[in-house]
């Protein structure tokens, strides 16, 4: 098996996997069509950097005050339902903030997307973990975020080029894409074994206070928060505004800025996540949280558009580093053959905290001294996260017996 190429032993993957990664990139492309805009949108109902970047916030704070719900819905009612009833609820929430009227409109129907948000989030992270092979765990997940990111390189593109149909466009377009993705989930994975409630079939679970007595689950939280800080909040909501506001560029260039992310994110993806398999997590998350840390300092000191595309292109190329060998890293420790819901959701609370604290204070930051002193701040809090993993165990157990992917 380990003399087959890499395209059949991805086939041999379980469907599920391959349903996932289909809507994971229907997701992303809607997703990316929206993340310039936001920003943009909330500022054009005349308040400030902060107030503009609390939208981005609002959404992760629903997601993480909502987050141990969702992992006790996908323990109780199957990934599937929870799956399904998640994006419909984000869906709909979008399509309404084309409709808002006023900065509160909007921020309260953002925040309703975020309760649906943390719903499918836990369930499909639940899923990829569950029935991935143990020793493919980096693979799996260099294949689903790899699909995910592909969708947010086209996202952004298209989203620049229909910048001419307004603002509110994108959302509209975004509620239609995630009710294709709940139609792909729901046609291909009704018949799921998947789908049975945990109750039904008696399957261990790793308890929240099991995992946080492991220094790696620590450090991963840590990682973790430091990624939705940096990756998912800060980047999302000031990058936009750094290309109009302090290069003055048009508005359109901001989802090129968030595509060449993605495109540096893309490029190392797949091959990290299949490399940590080989030589362990410890070696991508050093150094994939280093190297973002790096980029992330240079988009804030981007005197010019290109330097600011290469200092996306750095960051991506970090993020896409660590990320597979961070969610692999997870799944290591709740282990094969046990449901791991509880931590799960406080894997996924931390990036959500990241991702509500960061826009709101890093932009606080960025209004009373420099977009430059914010965004290195977001970089020294990746560094310390490269740092952590310094002293913490490999989460790599080669002794594991590999399950059968065709089982």
């Amino acid at each position: 098996m380990n003399n087959a190429s890499s395209s059949p032993r991805l086939k041999a993957l379980p469907v599920e996997i391959w349903v996932l990664v289909g809507a994971a990139f229907t997701i992303a492309i809607g997703f990316g069509l929206v993340a310039p805009a936001l920003p943009q949108f909330a500022r054009s109902f005349g308040v400030g950097v902060a107030a503009a970047s609390f939208i981005v916030s609002a959404f992760a704070l629903m997601r993480l005050v909502f987050a141990p719900l969702g992992g006790r819905l996908v323990q109780k009612l199957g990934e599937r339902p929870v799956y399904l009833t998640g994006l419909i609820i984000v869906a709909i929430s979008t399509g309404a903030c084309a409709f808002a009227q006023s900065y509160w409109q909007l921020l309260v129907l953002r925040s309703l997307g975020g309760i649906g948000s943390t719903m499918f989030t836990v369930s499909s992270l639940a899923l990829v973990i569950r029935i991935s092979p143990p020793l493919e765990r980096g693979r799996v997940s260099g294949v689903y975020s790899t699909s995910f990111l592909i969708g947010s390189i086209s996202g952004p593109l298209v989203g620049g080029a229909l910048s001419f149909l307004g603002l509110r466009a994108p959302f509209i377009i975004y509620c239609i894409a995630l009710l294709i993705a709940s139609s792909i989930v729901y046609v291909a994975l009704r018949d799921s074994p998947l789908a049975v409630p945990e109750a039904a079939n008696g399957t261990a679970v790793m308890t929240f206070r099991e995992g946080l007595a492991r220094p790696a689950y620590r450090a991963a939280l840590w990682a973790n928060f430091g990624n939705g800080a940096a990756v998912f909040g800060v980047r999302m909501a000031l990058v936009p505004l750094i290309v109009v506001e302090v290069l003055k560029k048009d508005a359109g260039l901001a989802g090129v800025a968030l595509t060449v992310f993605a495109a540096g994110n893309a490029a190392v993806l797949f091959l990290s996540g299949r490399w940590s398999d080989r030589l362990g997590r410890k070696p991508f998350l050093i150094a994939g949280t280093l190297i973002c840390a790096v980029g992330t300092t240079g988009l804030g000191l981007a005197s010019t558009f290109p330097w600011l595309l290469v200092a996306s292109c750095i960051a991506g190329i970090g993020s896409g580093m660590f990320s597979p060998a961070l969610q692999a890293a997870v799944a290591d420790i709740v282990g094969p053959g046990v449901r791991g819901g509880p931590v799960l959701a406080g894997y996924q609370m931390s990036a959500d905290l990241g991702t509500f604290l960061g826009p709101y204070l890093i932009g606080m930051l960025a209004d009373q001294v420099s977009y430059g002193v914010a965004l290195g701040v977001t970089g020294v809090i990746l560094a310390s996260a490269s740092a952590v993993w310094l002293v913490v165990p490999e989460t790599l157990r080669r002794t594991e017996t590999a399950v059968p992917t065709g089982a």
